[in-house]
């Protein structure tokens, strides 16, 4: 069966090449553009992954990640963060809010999907 990864990113640009990378891959992909949206999307698609950015409208990355783990049916998703940022702060915010692994944009496609391998395995 294929896996199911939830992709959460404003940018209209990186949901298209996301699509596309892991459509290819073999992944069945469902999107959201900001966290509000993600929460909603999480309910009814119940991915195996999740591949989130941080900066976002209405609902920032970090808030979509704390939002995710504060439910008990989603407590054990891996969660993937895919950003232009490399920042130590932030990654360990992230890490703190219950983030698995962290992907700087512009992302090699074949190092998101080996990294999601890696976290489904």
């Amino acid at each position: 069966m294929k896996k199911k990864v939830l992709t959460v990113d404003d940018s209209r640009t990186i949901r298209n090449m996301l699509l596309v990378t892991l459509n290819n891959a073999g992944f069945d992909t469902v999107q959201a553009e900001d966290g509000v949206e993600g929460l909603e999307v999480l309910e009814e698609s119940n991915p195996d992954v999740i591949v989130t950015d941080i900066n976002m409208p209405r609902l920032d990355g970090f808030g979509f990640i704390e939002g995710v783990r504060q439910n008990e049916r989603f407590r054990a998703i891996p969660i993937l963060v895919l950003t232009t940022e490399s920042d130590a702060e932030k990654k360990n915010r992230a890490r703190e809010a219950g983030a698995t692994g962290w992907i700087v944009k512009p992302f090699d496609p074949s190092k998101l999907i080996a990294a999601i391998e890696r976290v489904t395995a």
